[in-house]
């Protein structure tokens, strides 16, 4: 199957035509298609479908359309919190084989897969935008392949393409000199000028401005009688580098027109910040008619120190033709600048340590500067108005497309799962992909699985091939040097991390610094590109950068768990300030004011959570996994997390067996059960129940709370009787216990289950009583879930403002609780209510934001049964 952007979205099976749909369909696809892979969240694809113009039921509009791209063209559109991903090879999308013929410059074969106007017929502002963007992809295209027939030779037949694209691009004085060329070159002086002239005017009328410099000097070598360009500048440019593959936004955001002169690219080590460099430079040489200067400055050069501004400068000057070298930095710095003013030179400053490095060879306003550095520069940027392009890892469809320009297409595709684990385990890190490339071409006739193993079982041994500069270890470790002693200490511990990312709180409780000391030392990694603030406030590191961190001698001992278990403690006293919960200590625990901070806590570390609770179970720590279990579990209710609870218990389980505690024992039973039967295994929901149950004898608040899970759990499954029989004994156990605000919640349980029955006198009996027992002890939680049982009660009452106002009352305190999962039910039964009274409008409102909130939470089931019955 192959996919048409270039002109009329089209799609062909074996070359027949399929009729994709109407042009928001059209207009999905093709969002999704220039992708090339990568997830694109749906709020995006909602904007680049219909921009400011979104229908009121867009996101299941954009459903629908997605289902049925799935159904009629077989396409595998995935589905993540990230977004919707359709991943296609390159080779099928007309779009990515053009770009990929320009960077192997083959221009025609590039400009013949152009079938008219981009993107034809899709409309909306991204779209315009889209098709700006390609066209002048195409336009460069065309440019460059004229440059390359002029330099062949083929100047007459290249003359009608030329003037038919002069006509259509009267300001583009590349364009122009070309022409001029052409017409020189094909014995036409007097056309070249008469057409210089136009392109004089042209400019001057409409713009204000006079011809470019370059434009300027084809039209005085003409006048002169001569084609041939001036003699050449330096030409020190290193070769570029043969498999270069990806980095399309960074190139566009280099080609960025404006007055900026400087720019600096940044990146870790093996990041490619190089070969992008003279990639880009390269692709622009005709930009630079007087000349490239380029040194390496050495930054991180284990063999050798920084190279002093001083002796750079000996070098360029000897390059600028300068026979008397001044001495002194400041001599020679002026002696450049004077030499270089007026023009046209690329100066690539690769490798810089520092900004002091590198201002005294910046040149004048004439010239333009690239410098690659690990380091961010931002002396540079801030005193000298220097543009950051920072360097990321490439794309798993990028890395792939380099392996096979390495490697070749065949050997890539003998082993596609093969192929796919080893851009996993790189990680898209350049130097990681190029070792491992260069490792399965010195031995041609060994499988790729055999490098994929290696590099499974041992990362950083499998990533070197001997050399110095191949050694990723070594690549680091030259980074790391150039640290300070307290930044090195930092980067060691945060080595021991075993989670994805860290927040600023929990990286301070590792390196055991305050907040504020720890994001100063975070900056000088940030800006040493061993770590990236990926959000506000949180880190992380390459995965490859991580395992040479973790490789390093340091312990932090148990300062992360404990500030985990610690915080996680208190962010659940602040959700449920009743919850009897074992004492942890930790000098960087935080402390919350509101249920809402507490949740964002909770939301924000989840992850890293359940990654210290599994780490603390393989090391038998077991009170920092109970903790972390128990405290998850609020959490998890509120945000309608099951399966992760399941996960949390499990664990926590795992640590009560360890002591021999039968009632922590008992409380992981019973919560497993009840998730368990949620999730549809009913028998393994009730093994856990009964055991639950046993293991609490004698116990009575612990009992209360295994008939509640029972009851809880008979309700589900629709035995309504039982369901009342198991709340009445827990009401009974947690009233023996004396524990009020359990007894609280046993009393609206009760109540809801015999208004569950029919009988509404006496669920309303029970539920005021526990309404009022609530609001005496400021039980909040509490008050929410008997609102909604009394509106409810009130609605099959008849009682209409009654059930409105309860479920009103409810809806605002499970909001101010940061409980989405409650939220959600309560607004679908409020519109359920107001459904009965004839009131369609705000039922549907109510419904649609309960909906919302359904898939948000992954609860499919509710959502389907909601949209089967509105």
């Amino acid at each position: 199957m192959e996919f048409g952007l270039l002109g009329a979205v089209e799609v062909r099976d074996e070359g027949a035509l399929v009729d994709v749909g109407h042009v928001r369909q059209r207009s999905v696809l093709a969002a999704l298609l220039v992708e090339e892979g990568r997830p694109l969240p749906v709020d995006r694809l909602l904007d680049r479908v219909w921009g400011e113009r979104a229908p009121l039921r867009a996101r299941e509009t954009l459903y629908g359309y997605v289902s049925r791209l799935r159904k009629l063209l077989g396409l595998d559109i995935e589905r993540s919190p990230a977004g919707y991903r359709l991943a296609v090879a390159p080779s099928q999308v007309d779009l990515f084989r053009f770009r990929a013929f320009v960077r192997d410059r083959d221009f025609d074969a590039a400009l013949q897969l152009w079938r008219g106007r981009a993107v034809d017929g899709l409309e909306s502002p991204w779209f315009d935008a889209l098709r700006e963007s390609l066209h002048a992809e195409r336009l460069a295209a065309e440019l460059d392949r004229n440059d390359a027939a002029l330099a062949d030779g083929r100047h007459a037949a290249l003359l009608p393409s030329l003037r038919a694209l002069a006509g259509e691009h009267p300001h583009d004085e590349r364009l122009a000199a070309q022409l001029m060329l052409a017409l020189h070159r094909s014995g036409n002086d007097a056309e070249a000028l008469r057409h210089y002239e136009f392109v004089r005017r042209g400019l001057a009328d409409e713009l204000g401005v006079d011809p470019s410099r370059p434009l300027q000097d084809v039209h005085q070598r003409i006048l002169v009688g001569s084609g041939e360009e001036r003699p050449a500048g330096p030409r020190q440019l290193p070769a570029p580098h043969p498999w270069f593959t990806g980095r399309a936004d960074e190139l566009a955001a280099l080609d960025r027109p404006g007055t900026v002169v400087i720019t600096a690219l940044g990146g870790t080590g093996g990041i490619g910040k190089t070969a992008l460099a003279l990639h880009w430079a390269h692709r622009h040489l005709a930009d630079f008619p007087d000349g490239q200067l380029y040194v390496n400055l050495r930054g991180f050069d284990p063999s050798a120190g920084p190279t002093p501004p001083e002796a750079v400068l000996r070098e360029f000057l000897e390059a600028l033709g300068e026979e008397t070298i001044p001495a002194g930095l400041d001599a020679r710095a002026a002696r450049y600048r004077s030499l270089v003013a007026g023009r046209r030179l690329l100066v690539l400053l690769d490798n810089a340590r520092s900004t002091e490095q590198v201002v005294p060879l910046l040149p004048g306003p004439d010239a333009t500067v690239l410098v690659t550095s690990r380091l961010k520069l931002a002396g540079l940027v801030a005193a000298h108005g220097a543009r950051s392009v920072s360097l990321d890892v490439l794309d798993p469809a990028d890395a792939r497309e380099f392996l096979v320009a390495r490697l070749g297409p065949g050997r890539v595709a003998a082993e596609p799962e093969v192929v796919a684990d080893l851009v996993s385990w790189c990680g898209g890190l350049p130097l990681a992909l190029s070792i491992v490339a260069a490792r399965a071409a010195m031995e041609p006739g060994f499988p790729l699985a055999a490098f994929a193993a290696e590099l499974r079982d041992q990362p950083l041994d499998a990533l070197d091939t001997g050399e110095i500069g191949t050694n990723l270890r070594a690549v680091f470790s030259w980074s790391v040097a150039a640290l300070s002693d307290e930044a090195a200490r930092a980067f060691g511990l945060l080595g021991t991390v075993g989670t994805a990312d860290i927040s600023l709180t929990a990286a301070a409780a590792v390196v055991d610094r305050p907040a504020a000391k720890t994001r100063m030392v975070l900056r000088e990694l940030e800006n040493a590109h061993l770590v990236q603030q990926h959000v506000p406030g949180r880190y992380r590191m390459h995965d490859l950068v991580g395992l040479y961190a973790a490789d390093l001698a340091a312990d932090a001992g148990t300062r992360l768990a404990d500030f985990y278990a610690a915080t996680a403690r208190a962010a659940a006293l602040t959700l449920e300030p009743h919850k009897p919960l074992p004492e942890h200590e930790s000098s960087h625990a935080l402390t919350f004011d509101t249920n809402a901070a507490a949740m964002a806590w909770f939301d924000a570390e989840h992850a890293c959570l359940l990654t210290e609770q599994r780490q603390a179970l393989a090391r038998n720590g077991f009170d920092v996994v109970w903790l972390i279990g128990r405290a998850l579990n609020n959490y998890h209710l509120r945000r309608g997390r099951t399966t992760d609870d399941i996960e949390a218990w499990l664990m926590a389980l795992r640590a009560a067996q360890a002591w021999d505690d039968r009632l922590k024992q008992s409380a992981a039973h019973r919560c497993l059960g009840a998730d368990y039967i949620e999730l549809g295994q009913s028998a393994l929901g009730h093994e856990h129940l009964g055991r639950g149950l046993e293991l609490c004898e004698g116990d009575h608040e612990a009992q209360g709370g295994a008939h509640r899970a029972i009851a809880w759990a008979a309700e589900f499954e629709g035995d309504l009787e039982k369901a009342l029989e198991h709340s009445l004994a827990g009401l009974e156990q947690f009233r023996a216990a004396g524990h009020q605000i359990r007894e609280a919640e046993a009393l609206n349980e009760v109540g809801w289950r015999y208004a569950c029955l029919g009988r509404y006198a006496e669920a309303r009996t029970f539920c005021e009583e526990a309404m009022l027992l609530n609001t005496r002890l400021g039980h909040a939680e509490g008050s929410a879930a008997t609102l909604d049982s009394l509106a409810h009660i009130a609605h099959h009452d008849g009682r209409h403002a009654d059930a409105v106002a309860h479920y009103g009352e409810a809806l605002a305190l499970y909001r101010e609780l940061d409980n989405s999962a409650e939220e959600a039910t309560v607004l679908e039964h409020l519109g359920d209510v107001h459904a009965a009274a004839g009131e369609d409008e705000p039922a549907r409102e109510r419904w649609e934001r309960a909906l919302k909130l359904y898939r948000e939470q992954g609860r499919d089931a509710e959502a389907a049964a909601l949209e089967a019955r509105t």
